[in-house]
């Protein structure tokens, strides 16, 4: 009788163990997805150490400034961020392309497109196709929402690999003020340069329409510099930005308080 009394007590201690462990699990489990879903998931996706850390906006040797409907506000990021709208999403069922116009127009007038304008900007050991001063044939360049280096070159199969990313997505934008934006505006905001940056095809298309709050760049070294030329855009058009979206921002930010906007100079 006491070598089972013995059994019974050790199996019943197993028990209260196992079931401690399995509670404590449960806790480190919840805890890890409630921070996945809150900054963990910009974290996790590793930078590497090289990344570039800012995309220049404009080479005045040859690039014309557009002119958006107010000036990027000087200043620090999160002060202008501060001064940027806060609200929902509006409708989006009635988002076209075509709001923003003819893709890649040339809207600063220096008579390239703004598809090769950006190409042109961001690559290096740029090649042009032959007989033409606007088409870039070649070029390479460190990405800067990956840190990988990339080589471009023109064809059906190869364009794609390298695409020009809109750092305030145009569906964004357009649940965002910009439909009350003018047609002009409208184009503007498609082909200005602060807001477009050339970037890896694959990673272009796992952004998206997203804002701050669903997708930032794996590189880290570039998200200050990222957020705060989406605030710049979101500024100088008029647009405004989502509770979520804000709250993402000023996390990236809280890592660089100094940061400032980003100003066409």
């Amino acid at each position: 009788m006491s070598t089972t009394w013995t059994a019974y007590r050790r199996a019943r201690r197993q028990s209260r163990q196992a079931w401690a462990l399995l509670v404590v699990l449960a806790v480190g489990a919840a805890a890890g997805l409630a921070w996945f879903f809150t900054s963990g998931q910009f974290a996790a996706a590793g930078p590497l150490a090289s990344g570039p850390s800012e995309v220049r906006v404009y080479d005045p040797a040859w690039m014309n400034p557009v002119r958006p409907v107010l000036p990027v506000p000087a200043g620090t990021a999160a002060e202008a961020l501060e001064n940027l709208p806060v609200k929902g999403r509006a409708a989006k069922d009635n988002y076209e392309r075509t709001e923003f116009g003819q893709a890649w127009l040339d809207v600063d007038h220096n008579g390239c497109d703004t598809r090769n304008d950006i190409l042109r900007r961001d690559l290096s050991d740029v090649a042009f196709t032959e007989g033409s001063k606007c088409r870039v044939a070649a070029g390479r360049f460190q990405e800067p929402y990956t840190g990988q280096q990339i080589a471009f070159r023109r064809g059906a199969e190869s364009s794609a690999a390298v695409q020009i990313d809109h750092v305030v997505a145009l569906a964004d934008a357009w649940q965002k003020g910009a439909q009350q934006l003018t047609a002009p505006q409208r184009q503007s905001l498609a082909n200005d340069p602060l807001n477009l940056v050339a970037a890896d095809g694959p990673e272009n298309g796992k952004k998206g329409a997203g804002d701050a709050a669903t997708w930032l760049p794996a590189n880290k070294n570039i998200r200050c510099h990222y957020v705060a030329r989406q605030i710049s855009v979101k500024a100088a058009y008029r647009l405004w930005v989502t509770e979520a979206e804000k709250d993402a921002m000023k996390r990236v930010l809280s890592a660089c308080p100094g940061q400032q906007t980003i100003r066409p100079a």
